[in-house]
């Protein structure tokens, strides 16, 4: 692959969805839009656009969603810029457009400065993004070209999967979420797309205008369900099968897990964002962490956040301006912003465990309830602002928003 290729001036899209998605994310979402909920310190969506800042020639990062632009969303974006020195901006849909629909909608933003390329994320798709590799893999006239990981039968129904040729890597057959296996190839959340694309887009869009489409649905289309589906085998769409660790963040749970890995990922490109004091843990500055409390593995404290002596801490999320007093214990858990809990108290989830063989995480692992309606042991989360007294032991629950808990929990959700 010639050299000049690599360097051709290219764009980065963030798909953030809206407030109407990741229901299964609360109560962590009803505080926070989703992708700014902070994995290993840094919102979800940073890591993206840290991901994306390290491509030589990359013209703009440009985030499109349905959430209101909130103050919250307005500092963070201006916070980026200063932080990457790269143009960012927000682009709010009118309505949910789809994946397809919210890029049509802005097309001229996008193919303004005419990119070589773009690469399109999913906001809650993580991974040690391949961007450079799949740049230098894409041929010119490879319109789409997908991320994609292997992972095990029984967990792709859940996805859209693909049918690859071995020899050309082209996407022969594309099925999104099918009734029955396919293949275990899905698609991992990360595009590479030529501008040819929305002549694809554009089709979609006047058939639904020649159909006469309900005034709400015209504009939504689905990249996967509306255009991959349908130009699967023409020699436009061909897959990178990435090797990597690989997860989509559904829900609290698998953010969690996230956390987990992306401290880990810091030993190897981010060193310095590692408290050397401890055990794979990140430790905002203006946190206050008594010396006798024993952090790690695998935790990360929020801004203003207090850690009093002999605290326990493991595998866990403390955000923002929480506080944990004397001695007490915190395992694989959830702290929400500005929670307390009380001296003595324990706050114990049940870690999630994955298949050590199979190399990609799935959000299959994470689902709250199984096949008969019975909450699974899992995380225990903590909502903003819920008061934990003194000498309390909470397991495998989850508490809602300004709770002022008097009594333990085992295997509950306190609405």
């Amino acid at each position: 692959m010639p050299e000049e290729q690599v360097k051709k001036n290219i764009k980065a899209i963030i798909l953030m969805g809206g407030p109407d998605k990741g229901t299964r994310f609360r109560p962590l979402s009803l505080d926070v839009p989703k992708p700014l909920f902070p994995i290993a310190g840094l919102p979800m969506v940073q890591h993206q656009i840290e991901a994306a800042s390290k491509l030589e020639n990359l013209r703009e990062i440009l985030l499109i969603g349905f959430y209101q632009p909130t103050e919250q969303l307005t500092r963070f974006v201006h916070e980026m810029r200063e932080t990457y020195k790269i143009h960012i901006r927000y682009l709010q849909e009118y309505t949910m457009l789809g994946t397809a629909g919210s890029l049509f909608h802005f097309r001229d933003i996008i193919l303004n400065g005419k990119p070589e390329a773009f690469f399109v994320f999913f906001g809650d798709v993580f991974c040690d993004y391949p961007l450079k590799q799949m740049l230098e893999y894409r041929q010119k006239w490879m319109r789409y070209l997908l991320m994609s990981v292997e992972v095990s039968q029984e967990q792709t129904k859940n996805y859209g999967v693909m049918g690859i040729n071995p020899q050309s890597s082209e996407v022969m057959h594309y099925i999104e979420k099918p009734g029955s296996f396919v293949s275990q190839h899905i698609n991992a959340g990360v595009y590479l797309l030529g501008s040819e694309c929305f002549d694809d887009i554009a089709k979609v869009f006047n058939e639904q205008d020649h159909h006469g489409a309900m005034d709400d649905k015209l504009g939504y289309i689905s990249l996967e369900n509306d255009i991959f589906t349908k130009i699967a085998g023409q020699g436009k769409m061909f897959a990178y099968v990435a090797e990597q660790f690989w997860m989509a963040i559904k829900s609290a749970g698998s953010a969690l897990y996230a956390n987990r890995v992306q401290l880990e990922l810091y030993k190897k490109n981010s060193p310095e964002r590692l408290n050397p004091d401890y055990d794979t843990v990140y430790i905002h500055p203006s946190a206050k962490v008594d010396p006798t409390a024993k952090l790690g593995p695998y935790v990360s404290i929020g801004a203003n956040a207090r850690i009093g002596p002999g605290v326990r801490v493991k595998n866990s999320i403390i955000l923002d301006n929480a506080m944990l007093k004397d001695h007490a214990c915190v395992l694989n858990a959830i702290i929400g912003w500005h929670s307390v809990v009380g001296e003595w108290s324990r706050i114990e989830g049940t870690a999630t465990k994955l298949d050590p063989d199979a190399p990609h995480a799935t959000t299959d692992n994470f689902y709250l309830f199984d096949d008969k309606g019975k909450l699974r042991p899992s995380v225990t989360i903590l909502g903003k602002d819920v008061v934990v007294p003194n000498e309390v032991i909470i397991l495998n629950s989850i508490v809602l928003p300004s709770k002022d808990m008097g009594w333990g929990l085992k295997n509950q959700i306190l609405l």
